[in-house]
């Protein structure tokens, strides 16, 4: 996902680039609107500095057109990128506003890496693209853990079918200190469920217990579904998917959305792992503390979800709202025909005459269309009909 103009100025631009007339005009650049003057404020601030590399990320994210374009772009980003990172390595101890150079300068080649990285990812050079994620992920500072390295490597090597690695990456950062996402808790249930998808059958489940393995997926399946509830819908093809937003709140529909548009084949490539989500997922609901505020395995859900999302998503998409009681039509009709038929009870107890008197004046308006069909049948039907009918 592409960052807010805010997360732009934070981490391209510092407080060291004041008098800099390239990198001031950088800094209004992320906050413009209008795509072609952001465009044009970039292209100004190259004429000033040729190797301005956060003008090239603009450049590449907004001018070009295909990946093969973006990809040449940030190369020629990376280099500038890297000469600055070295130049300024060698003097950030000497100010604090050195330091901070140094910090912006480190931001920008980190950023660049990974977005060559889903470059490679997208033009289907896969090995490239997991060695890239891979040491990305283990130089990146924590101020930059808001890419989520680690889920584009996740991603990536579930394309590739690494279980075995992708297993190995959930170790490091599914901790209970690190946060969660839609990536990280599904994707632990998806390993955890292919290793019994395939023979898992519900009737058979229902009369001998589940095993310790079931027991395991299942747990995970219901963890990620307590984490963001929306998203198995999607993954299930319930509901309609949508190309996903440009930025996504985690726990609300907006992330349900993104997770299920990228994942979804990962889910469809191993047997029985849908069959098993399908059997699964509601239980989750009833395992829930009610009220919500008090959790289970994570925070509480948080309300505002929403409102957030209806901002996110366009307006013609149907935002999914937790939490939601889905009562069947059968439910909801039983409990009001019980309803009425109590009021009418109790309204006949209570007024014995003026309901008799309405109960015969609603049975004769009741009547009238029937004798009316009555004699009209009469009328074309020969009078001897019933008789003859009766003979047979």
């Amino acid at each position: 996902m592409n960052l807010s103009a805010q997360d732009h100025q934070t981490f391209f631009t510092c407080e060291a680039d004041a008098g800099k007339p390239e990198y001031e005009i950088m800094q209004t650049a992320w906050r413009e609107r209008n795509p072609e003057v952001r465009i044009k404020s970039a292209r100004s601030a190259l004429d000033l500095n040729p190797e301005c590399a956060s003008a090239y990320i603009l450049l590449a994210e907004e001018e070009c057109t295909s990946i093969i374009e973006v990809e040449k772009k940030l190369k020629i980003a990376l280099k500038h990128a890297e000469t600055n990172y070295r130049r300024s390595q060698v003097t950030q101890h000497q100010s604090s506003a050195m330091e901070a150079l140094h910090r912006r300068d480190t931001n920008v080649f980190i950023y660049i890496k990974r977005r060559l990285a889903m470059c490679a990812r997208k033009l289907g050079k896969m090995k490239e693209a997991i060695k890239m994620f891979r040491d990305l992920t283990k130089e990146v500072p924590p101020i930059m853990n808001v890419l989520n390295l680690h889920e584009n490597l996740l991603e990536a090597l579930l394309e590739v079918g690494a279980y075995a690695d992708a297993q190995a990456v959930l170790a490091k950062y599914d901790d209970i200190a690190l946060p969660k996402s839609a990536t990280i808790c599904y994707t632990a249930a998806l390993l955890k469920a292919r290793t019994v998808a395939d023979k898992f059958s519900p009737d058979i489940a229902s009369k001998r217990g589940l095993t310790a393995a079931e027991m395991a997926a299942v747990e995970a399946i219901h963890r990620a579904v307590e984490f963001n509830p929306h998203v198995p819908k999607y993954l299930l093809e319930m509901k309609p998917l949508i190309l996903p937003p440009e930025h996504i709140l985690k726990r609300g529909d907006s992330e349900a959305i993104a997770y299920a548009f990228f994942h979804l084949p990962h889910w469809k490539r191993v047997d029985g792992v849908l069959n098993l989500l399908h059997c699964t997922w509601e239980g989750t609901f009833r395992i829930i503390p009610y009220p919500l505020e008090k959790g289970h395995l994570f925070y509480p859900y948080p309300t505002c979800t929403e409102c957030a999302d209806r901002e996110l998503l366009p307006s013609f998409h149907e935002v999914s709202v937790y939490p939601k009681k889905e009562l069947p039509f059968f439910i909801v009709f039983t409990a009001g025909l019980c309803s009425f038929t109590a009021l009418l009870a109790l309204l006949t107890h209570q007024y014995p005459e003026p309901m008799g008197a309405l109960a015969k004046t609603l049975l004769s308006w009741w009547y009238v269309p029937i004798q009316y069909v009555l004699e009209k049948l009469e009328a074309v039907l020969p009078s001897n009909l019933l008789h003859h009918l009766s003979r047979i």
